[in-house]
């Protein structure tokens, strides 16, 4: 088939489209919202195609890379249950879901893959939802499969599931595998942040690490409504301060000579991650630039897709695509 081609809508930092990329997919096109998101993809892949822009008034007829494209990915803002569907911000997202899905009617990609939260999958709540994609993607000739992964069984530091939609075009729908953990053994926060801590010198970088044995809690970036960098709910917090890190805020550095960790003292002794530290707890490379202030550099790492995600999808897909075309109008989807 010769290069595999991949449009990327609701971008993000650009976490997914990395791995999309790693994967060996080229992209004809990346949009997002976000001026930052934005800003971030461009800083990293200058040479990427960007675009700013609202997926609901997104024209492909105005972008004719879109079409022909092997696959479309759309890592999409969270969406809620049934129970908060009234809520302006989850008929935002529904309706992202849907544009998505006209999108595919127009372009008609070999592939699609969405992302979203775990209970997209099977919850009785979003049943409607796959309904919905079900009822728009099956005549159109996709066949769709469901189903839940954990970054870290991908190398990701952290316990992030991630319910995932893959929609192929029946004739290669048949050769498509869900992908399988490349990691035996998880990766804990200390050995992922260790690095980082000993940057500046820190004399307990070490010590720190050795009793951070646990993958991180699931990071939240939050929406616009939301208020600056946040650790997330109050379990979450309590898990990150068993590690002792400090949870009110991120640090601007990593702690230096002088910092004496010691969660005996409160406050004052416990360890404050930085943002950039956020990210490495997501699997992105070290050298990747985020756009913005602390808020929007935070939000845009805690709603990524990890990198080693978007890999493993990608070689999945690509995978079947490769796979010599079958006639099998049979086919049908998985529950």
């Amino acid at each position: 088939m010769g290069d595999l081609t991949f449009v990327d809508v609701c971008s993000g930092a650009g976490g997914l489209a990395l791995g999309l990329e790693q994967a060996g997919f080229t992209p004809r096109l990346l949009l997002d919202i976000e001026r930052y998101a934005c800003d971030t993809i461009k800083a990293n892949r200058p040479r990427w195609n960007v675009l700013a822009a609202d997926l609901l008034d997104f024209d492909p007829v105005d972008h004719p890379e879109v079409y022909d494209v092997d696959l479309l990915a759309a890592g999409l803002p969270r969406v809620r249950s049934i129970a908060t569907m009234g809520r302006r911000a989850s008929d935002s997202e529904l309706r992202l879901i849907e544009a998505t899905a006209y999108l595919v009617h127009a372009v008609q990609p070999r592939a699609l893959v969405i992302e979203n939260v775990p209970t997209f999958v099977d919850e009785d709540d979003f049943a409607p939802i796959r309904d919905f994609l079900r009822q728009e993607l099956e005549h159109l000739g996709y066949a769709l499969n469901w189903f839940v992964l954990n970054a870290s069984d991908f190398g990701i530091p952290q316990d992030r599931r991630q319910g995932v939609l893959v929609a192929l075009k029946r004739q290669w729908a048949g050769s498509f595998r869900p992908p399988r953990p490349t990691v035996q053994a998880h990766t804990s926060v200390g050995e992922a942040l260790a690095p980082s801590l000993r940057s500046r010198g820190w004399p307990d970088a070490d010590r720190w690490a050795a009793q951070a044995t646990e993958l991180a809690p699931t990071l939240v970036g939050g929406s616009k409504t939301h208020g600056g960098p946040d650790f997330g709910p109050s379990g979450t917090k309590a898990r990150w301060r068993r590690m002792g890190v400090y949870t009110k805020s991120f640090g601007n550095e990593p702690p230096g000579t002088d910092f004496e960790w010691d969660p005996s003292l409160g406050d004052d002794g416990l360890l404050r991650i930085t943002v950039e530290q956020t990210a490495l707890l997501q699997g992105f490379p070290e050298h990747w630039h985020f756009a913005g202030g602390k808020t929007a550099r935070y939000r845009q790492i805690g709603n990524a897709a990890p990198p080693a995600v978007g890999e493993a999808l990608g070689r999945a897909v690509a995978e079947a695509l490769w796979e010599p075309p079958l006639s099998n109008a049979g086919y049908t989807s998985s529950p």
